[in-house]
């Protein structure tokens, strides 16, 4: 697919979010808040904003997680830190990890705020509540909950896509896998889906005539595939309209580079996102 401005956009950003997900910091910093776990410091730290929230509902907004997942997690993250000292902890970790990448940093956290500053949050709940959090004192976490606002919003968008087009998450993951654009092995263990769950589901993709019998997109897959993305794109394009993109993708492309050069985050990752 030719990259929509919306696409470059999430390229060319999400990096900047997804420090949290693989630096050593964020780890740290979720075990001294007093969270177990890696799995727990994710769902506790990305769910931090709703508040103390059930796993029922988180895994609706999450939509990709198994839901035995989220439940070895929640709500017994709560009951070892409170979300507000959660969500503490998560910007003070990503603004040490970000400043071991140098780059110009004002002007772009600027230019992503202008960006969020043209969101709407009708039907996205994890993309609502992160616009909620107060603006950081630092630059540093500025960018970083500005890019993470934007990639929910984008993330929520996504979901209601592929609800649109009648797919459950793990259905969703598999037309990515089919697609070539994520492995299973990267996926899968990150997930917490069965071989059970998976093999359900890949059946139901074949029935549908979305799958061949090697899990690659058959054309009727394809053009779903096509059309989820599409209409991703469609639904992320207010934040990019609001901005001068040219100029946001010059300071936050090498800033991107310079974060995953430095393997703060791997390519290739669960997200699927690319060195931009």
């Amino acid at each position: 697919m030719t990259a929509s401005p919306a696409r470059q956009l999430w390229a060319a950003v999400e990096p900047l979010h997804a420090v949290v997900y693989f630096a050593p910091e964020t780890a740290a910093a979720a075990k001294e808040a007093g969270l177990r776990g890696y799995w727990m410091g994710y769902f506790a730290g990305r769910l931090a904003p709703l508040g103390p929230i059930d796993p029922a509902a988180a895994t609706s907004m999450l939509f990709g997680f198994a839901p035995a997942m989220v439940e070895r997690a929640l709500p017994d993250a709560w009951s070892f830190a409170s979300p507000a000292d959660v969500l503490s902890a998560r910007l003070s970790s990503v603004e040490a990890a970000l400043s071991r990448v140098s780059g110009s940093y004002e002007e772009l956290a600027s230019l992503l705020e202008q960006a969020v500053s043209a969101c709407r949050f009708d039907g996205r709940p994890l993309a609502a509540a992160w616009s909620a959090v107060p603006r950081p004192a630092s630059v540093l976490g500025r960018l970083w909950l500005a890019a993470t606002v934007l990639r929910e919003h984008r993330g929520d968008g996504h979901v209601l896509a592929a609800v649109h087009a009648g797919l459950t998450g793990l259905e969703t993951t598999l037309t990515h896998i089919g697609d070539g654009v994520l492995a299973r092995g990267d996926v899968q263990p990150h997930r917490g889906w069965s071989d059970a769950d998976w093999a359900s589901a890949v059946s139901r993709l074949v029935a549908r005539g979305l799958l061949d019998s090697a899990g690659r997109l058959t054309p009727a897959g394809a053009a779903m595939r096509r059309r989820i993305e599409e209409d991703t794109d469609r639904l992320a394009e207010a934040p990019v309209k609001a901005v001068d993109l040219s100029r946001l993708l010059e300071l936050a492309v090498p800033l991107s580079r310079a974060v995953i050069d430095a393997g703060v985050v791997p390519v290739p990752n669960p997200m699927g996102v690319p060195r931009p």
